[in-house]
Parts: C-alpha cells; structure tokens; sequence
C-alpha cells in the first residue's frame, strides 16, 4: 500500500494529510501536507485520528434491539429488512411525514446529497434537517439576506494572512483550529488582532504584547458591542462613504440603526471599556482599503451566533465591514468560520428542511421542477419545507408528529440543547435508527444501529471553510461487516420499492449531484473529481468544466437581485434566559482543545482522553472565594432546565459574571442537560452560548453527576 492523500477527518479547515500504512490490520499512520489552509501543519486531534479507526468498540455489524430490550448482532438484511417494515407500517398508519430523517455536518457531499434525496424521493416526508442548525444557520440567514449567497469565507483563508486587521468575534481560533492561527501571524505582528469573548482563551492571549486587543464583553452582548464599533466608525468619519453609496442598498439604515450605541453606552451593557470601543474601531478602520490600510477582515464564530438573536449578531458585523467597504475588496472582507468538517457542503445539497441540491429553496418552483426532473420524479410528488432541527426534535413522538427518526451523523443526546427533553423525545418513539462508527449515546438508545463507513474507509468530496471542494480517500478497507450510509439508503429504497435508483457508488452519485446543483447558488456542476485529483483548486461556483472556479466571491456584484448588498437594520436584545436574583451568573459553552464536537470520537483516543478526561466548570476567582469553591472541588449548576455537579477550575481567565463549561462530554457529564433551546426567529439557531445559573458548592463527588 502507498501513501494516500487525503484530508483529516475533524474541522471545517480540512488540514491536508497522507495516510501510510502500518503493521496493524485496518491501521494507518498519518502525516501532514502542505496545503493552503493548514500550511503543513496538524492539531493535537488530527495526528491522532487514526486511533479512531481501531478502537475496540468500533461497530462492525448491525444491531437490533431484542424484545428483552437488548441490541444484538443482525445481518445487514435482517436489519434493512426490519426498518423497512416498521417505517411502511408507520407511514400507512399515520402518513410520509411520520418518518424523519436527521443527518451531519460531516457527511461526504455525496452522502448529504443522497440524504436529502432519499427524505424526499424514497420516504416522501418533508421532516429532514441536520445537525448544522446548531452550527452555522445564523450566520447563514444573515449572509443570505445582505449578500444573496451563504459560503463561509468568501474568500481564500490565506488572503486573511496579508492583512492589517482581523476583527474575530466568537472564535477561539488558537484550539478549535489551531493551525489557522499562522495566518494571524501578520495582523499580529501589526497589533491589530481583535478578539471578543467572554473568555482570556487561546485565542485571546494571542492579542497580548501589543499584538492587538481583548475585548472581553459579558456574554450575549457581541451584537451591543460591534453596533458601538460601527456607531465610532460612521461618527468618527471612518466609513467608506463611495463604498456605501455605490455597493448598498441603504447606507441610511447603518446610521439610524448604530446612533443610539455610543461607546459609553456599550460600556454598561458589555463590561468593555468605551475607551477601548474607540481604540478597536480605529485599528480596524486604520487598516481598511479606504484608509490606505493593509486590509480589513471581521470573522465571526459560534460564540456570536449560537444565540436567539444570532442573525442579527451576524447581521450587525456584516453592517460594519459594509461600513468600511470590506465585502469584495481583495485582501478584505467578511466571513464565517465554518466549524463542521463538511459544514459548508453539509448545508448545499439537500439535507437541511428548506434546501435542495445546489443551494436552491424548496419552496422554489422552477428549483422544484428542476430537481424533480433530475431525478425522475414529479415535482408535485416532492415535500415542501420541514421543521428545523429542535422543532423537529420536539416533534418526535407526539401526536400529529413524526413516530420514527433515523440518524446520520448526528450525536443528538450530547450535541442538542434541552438534552432532557430530547431523551424524552427520543424514548417516546416507535422506531429510531442510528448509523454511526462507535456505540455513541445516540446509537446506544436506538432500536437499529447500522455500523458505517468513517473517512480513511470511504470515498468522496468535502467542502472546506473556503469553499474549495476538496477530495476524501480511502486508504483502508472498513472491518467487520461495515458498509457506507449510501447502503443505509440504497438498501432502504429498494425494500419501499421506490422506483428512483440509489447508487451506492460515490463516484456516481457526485456525477448525479453535479447535475442537480447546475444553476443553483452552490454551482458544482463543473467539478470534476479528475479535475480535483489533477490538483486544480475549485472553489464553487464552478459552472461549467472550463470555468477555474470562483475563489473570491463580490468583486463586481453581490448576489442579490440589485447586486447590491443589502443592509438590514438590527438591535441589540438580552438573551431568552437572563440573569436574575436565584441565577445570576451566566453559563457559556464552548470547545477544548483535545476533543470534537460530542466527542464520540475524541473522547475515544487515549491521548486526548488523558488529557482532558471529565468535564469542568471554569469559575472567577472572586466569585469561588464568595461560594467556599476552592479549585478541583465540586460545584453544582443550575438553570430553569436541569443541574449538573462537577469540578471547579478557578481562574481569572473568565468574567466574574461568567462560568464556562465545555461541551464535549456524554452522560452525566453533558452540560446541554442545561441549555436553552430557544430559538433564532430567522434561522432556527437555538440559544447554547448563554443561559443564567445558578452556582453553588457541592458536597457529592465531582463526577458530573446530575443533581
């Protein structure tokens, strides 16, 4: 076996790897290739993903659940067979729609695409959406809605590396993708790293030494925060005035919606000092194209946008990077940081409730004729748009809603808000179908587990941060009796008899998905996998085969009908559960270092394991002193949802008014069990970052037990 070229299995950055083989039966050996976003460079988690593929309790064969209730070894037809059966039965009984079907951010585009597919074609319900609702929604609704087109970073993330400035709002960069962090090398040589968090995180010490400035604002305020950064902008006589005048739709709206929000207003509503307001306006305004500036950048992460007012967070940065003429100047710009590692393909061909392939609207009619005839189906025959994911999640098991829920991709039970409610939910369905690689606590509920392909053993395209799609290899072949979710699919339409065929052949259903999204928004019908092998880097759209691609988007034109980018007038609100007299500390939430996402990967790998084994509370010195908490000692949490016991770290690195839990851990150590699910009105994001508790010493064990 030679070296096999390919990409980590992890984050939206999609570092460039080879996998080489070892002695070990289905083992590889990974290292690090040059490539544009990672610059040869690996994280703590990417050089050990190959640990994932060995584990001992990979899922080899399927599993289904007995009648004393334990899941058991099954044939694949024994199982395809039975969850054919019961969802025929379910759906006679009570209609399509009492199917539903729920996938992830970090299915291959071929297997996001042949999901969204089978909801609509094999299942006919229109009860499907993924996990990406809880990732990047918001500031998809808010790019969508100023510019007419949602891709992460409009750009190359190696532009980021040229400029003067970088406005980072809810990202902490240095852990969630640390080898980005070398293209900060610059901006921070010229002291103009801006950071916003509640948080002194990896991230945020990278601002220290006169490398630029920590804004540490109370949670929930990022979008108080840059309307004060905007307001300084246009009151100062910063803004790109001709920029507005010529490339917006409405400059009017920035100074009506910003006049209110001097910096010493801000002041009392973020913690952040005005004086320091005006001095990060005036770095990011010094480096702007208008000023004769190296270039201006303002991302935005989680942080900003896993909130009920997260699209107008977005929104509001989207207005100051309009404001100083960022969007579609070269070396400048906005963009989001995309977090799953097919975050941005996940979300383009058809997986989400309101999508379909190539980023077209499902409630589009010529988009519906389009792709019906793609497929081979009536349009009239396809479903209309569905319930977002936590509606759906609510949904599960009541009257009217849907009585099975099959799951690709997607750990619900540590991922989701509310967890109590969701386990609620889950327990109160008739059927519920897990494919995954490792008993997850999702899987470990289901009533069928259908063990699947992970991405050393599969075939495909992804989609990166940037918009480049790149290519997923195979190096090994997957153990036991494993198969891709493309055989869930196949195998499952075939017994529904549906008359639509269902390759599991990724190379096919890539040609089929080239097709399907030609003309839409995300435009892939001119990439080629000979094309990608051959080296070309393919940024969509890529319209025809000849095209190059399209790196940078708005050089000429927004996406809009009036090719302008529009500018959507917002304000700053509290968050759904604020502080009061019996919980008047804020709860955030957010990510480490060592582990992934719900950590059913990470958290199987010995090293990251050691490294970070049980979850904590991050908690302010003043504030452990004031409770009697000393540091390692147990503390409990409590909100309006649940409680949790665990271990206290006392640092100063969080706000007073602030404890931080991470949320990588299953069981008892889940700190969704305390979140809130309200939700965005506009993108259906619910609320994780921020929530009030309650804290107080605990005399039980520090072992996360709920209390």
């Amino acid at each position: 076996m030679t070296a096999t070229p390919t990409h980590c299995p992890y984050c939206a950055l999609q570092c460039a790897t080879s996998l080489h083989p070892v002695d070990r039966p289905g083992a590889v050996e990974v290292r690090p290739r040059d490539f544009p976003t990672n610059k040869g460079g690996l994280c703590r988690k990417g050089w050990t993903a190959p640990e994932v593929l060995t584990v001992p309790d990979r899922l080899t064969t399927p599993l289904v659940r007995d009648a004393a209730g334990n899941l058991v070894p099954a044939t694949w037809d024994e199982a395809l067979d039975f969850v054919a059966g019961r969802i025929r039965g379910l759906q006679a009984e009570h209609g399509n729609d009492a199917v539903a079907v729920f996938g992830g951010g970090g299915l291959t585009n071929e297997k996001a695409y042949a999901l969204g597919k089978f909801a609509r074609v094999a299942l006919k319900t229109a009860n499907v959406d993924y996990n990406g609702r809880f990732c990047m929604s918001s500031a998809a609704a808010a790019t969508n809605r100023a510019f007419g087109i949602d891709r992460g970073l409009p750009f190359p993330l190696a532009d980021v590396a040229g400029a003067g400035a970088v406005l980072l709002v809810g990202s902490n960069l240095a852990e969630t993708m640390p080898p980005a962090v070398a293209h900060l090398d610059g901006v921070r040589d010229s002291g103009g790293l801006l950071v916003v968090d509640p948080r002194r995180t990896a991230t945020a010490t990278l601002t220290e030494d006169g490398s630029g400035i920590h804004l540490q604002a109370t949670p929930g305020t990022d979008l108080a925060l840059v309307l004060a950064l905007t307001h300084v902008v246009l009151q100062e006589g910063l803004a790109d005035t001709a920029y507005l005048t010529e490339r917006t739709d409405d400059p009017d709206a920035l100074f009506r919606s910003t006049a209110a929000w001097w910096p010493e207003r801000a002041e009392r509503v973020t913690g952040v000092p005005a004086t320091t307001i005006r001095r990060a306006a005036r770095v990011l305004a010094a480096a702007a194209p208008v000023h004769g500036g190296a270039g201006a950048f303002i991302l935005t992460g989680r942080g900003a946008e896993q909130h009920s007012k997260g699209t107008d967070t977005v929104t509001a940065c989207i207005n100051l990077a309009l404001a100083l003429g960022l969007p579609g100047r070269l070396g400048s710009g906005y963009g989001c940081i995309t977090g799953q590692g097919n975050g941005q393909g996940g979300r383009e061909h058809g997986q989400k409730a309101d999508q379909l392939p190539g980023y077209r609207s499902i409630a589009d009619p010529a988009a519906r004729a389009y792709v019906a005839s793609v497929w081979g189906v009536d349009a009239e025959e396809l479903p209309g748009p569905g319930k977002s994911a936590v509606e759906l999640i609510n949904s599960l098991g009541t009257p009217g809603g849907p009585k099975a829920l099959l799951v690709h991709g997607s750990n619900l039970l540590v991922s989701a808000p509310r967890l109590a409610s969701v386990r609620e939910r889950l327990s109160a369905l008739d059927l519920l179908v897990v494919a995954d690689v490792v008993p997850s606590e999702t899987a470990l509920l289901a009533d069928v587990v259908f063990p699947v392909t992970q991405w050393a053993e599969e075939e495909g395209t992804m989609t990166s941060l940037e918009g480049r799609v790149i290519r997923r290899r195979a190096a090994i072949s997957p153990p036991g009796d494993v198969r891709s979710d493309l055989a869930v699919f196949a195998g499952l339409a075939s017994r529904l008899e549906c008359p639509v065929p269902f390759s599991t052949d990724p190379a096919e259903i890539f040609e089929e998905l080239r097709l399907a999204s030609k003309g839409g928004k995300a435009d892939y019908s001119g990439i080629t996998w000979d094309r990608i092998d051959a080296g070309e880097a393919l940024f969509w759209p890529v319209p025809t085969e000849g095209h190059p691609g399209t790196p940078r988007l708005f050089a000429d034109s927004f996406s809009t009908p009036d090719g302008r980018a529009h500018v959507v007038a917002v304000d700053h609100r509290p968050v759904a559960d604020d502080l009061n007299a019996a919980a008047p500390v804020y709860l955030i939430t957010g990510r480490l270092l060592q582990h992934y996402q719900s950590g059913a990967q990470t958290r199987r790998v010995a090293e990251l394991d050691e490294a970070e084994p049980e979850v904590f509370a991050e908690i302010h010195p003043r504030v452990a002193a004031q409770l009697g908490i000393s540091d390692g000692r147990p503390l409990q949490l409590r909100t309006a949802r649940g409680s949790m016991i665990l271990p206290a770290r006392v640092t100063a690195d969080v706000r007073p008014d602030t404890v931080f839990v991470p949320f990588h851990y299953g069981g008892a150590g889940a700190v969704n069990e305390l979140t809130n699910d309200a939700l965005d009105p506009v993108s259906r994001m619910p609320e994780f970052k921020a929530c009030a508790v309650e804290v107080t010493a605990a005399s039980l064990p520090a072992t996360g037990v709920p209390a």
